[in-house]
């Protein structure tokens, strides 16, 4: 396999300060971690993951100063045969992805995913490693059915509104590495709105959609962070990531580290299902008959 042409300056490589940030629980053992970070597109591609040049982009650069703080080894690509390389070296795979992720398009000349590629990321995270998606990552594979990723994830993104303050409600006391948080976080934001949704879920954070400008929320809160199995795998969403400035927000990054600690295997969560209870009906639109497929599965 052929990296791709940042792949020698994507990485972080131990901590650079003393103590933990929020939200972060190191591994009992102590053993080092390392994280995937993989942002290829084949469709619009966010300004949070455009690189410039050689450059990195916005969100590799903060989500590397990320795992600096904590001791992650994080390599950042966009080079789909990274895939068919040895992913034994990885414990854990972070996605902020759009498209099929199996083609070529237009300006992305990136190297794509092959089917096999795509495959062994499948069966890695059944097998046990961890995935955290970030916003467009339920915005990959899409298209008619149930695409195997997209079961993975948990649902399919299926359109959004304006940008606008929205809040987001938390609906799991317990998740562990959010304390401090307010109950409700405000957030100016691109919001996700999902159709293909899996009840087996737990919702960690819940959108309070009464209020919001577009139809398209026009429905019962739904959720917007959660955190799933899959397999023998641990699976960890959240739909925010769209604004550069949200990945700079520390409630964000406590957000994502304790995503990052629970899908790393270094702290449990009761991840039962809470969909009813949380997001009751969140699984269906109400005044958008033009996605009769917002139906739970």
């Amino acid at each position: 396999m052929t990296p791709d042409r940042n792949h020698n300056s994507n990485r972080s490589t131990g901590a650079d300060a003393a103590g933990l940030p929020p939200g972060w629980t190191p591994p009992a053992t102590g053993k080092p971690q390392r994280v995937l970070y993989f942002t290829r597109t084949t469709g619009f591609e966010h300004s949070a993951v455009h690189r410039n040049g050689n450059g990195l982009s916005h969100s590799e650069a903060v989500l590397l100063d990320m795992a600096r703080r904590i001791g992650i080894e994080l390599e950042c690509s966009k080079d789909g045969r990274i895939f068919d390389g040895d992913l034994d070296r990885f414990d854990a795979f972070a996605f902020y992805t759009l498209g099929d992720l199996l083609l070529t398009r237009g300006y992305c000349q990136t190297p794509p995913m092959s089917p096999s590629g795509k495959q062994r990321l499948l069966d890695a995270v059944a097998g046990g490693k961890g995935f955290v998606g970030f916003h467009a990552a339920s915005d990959t594979f899409y298209g008619s059915g149930l695409d195997p990723y997209i079961e993975m994830v948990g649902a399919e993104f299926c359109g959004h509104g304006p940008e606008q303050p929205g809040r987001m409600r938390r609906t799991s006391p317990s998740f562990p590495g959010l304390d401090g948080l307010d109950a409700s976080l405000e957030f100016f934001e691109e919001w996700y709105a999902f159709k293909k949704v899996s009840r087996r879920m737990h919702v960690i954070f819940a959108l309070d959609t009464a209020g919001m400008k577009s139809n398209l929320y026009a429905r019962p809160p739904m959720p917007a962070t959660w955190a799933r199995m899959y397999g023998k795998g641990r699976v960890f969403f959240t739909s925010l990531g769209h604004r550069e400035e949200v990945w700079l927000d520390p409630r964000f990054q406590q957000i994502a580290y304790a995503g990052l600690a629970w899908s790393l295997k270094n702290v449990d969560a009761d991840v039962t299902s809470n969909f009813d209870q949380a997001t009751p009906e969140g699984d269906r639109y109400r005044k958008l008959p033009l996605e009769p497929g917002c139906v739970a599965r």
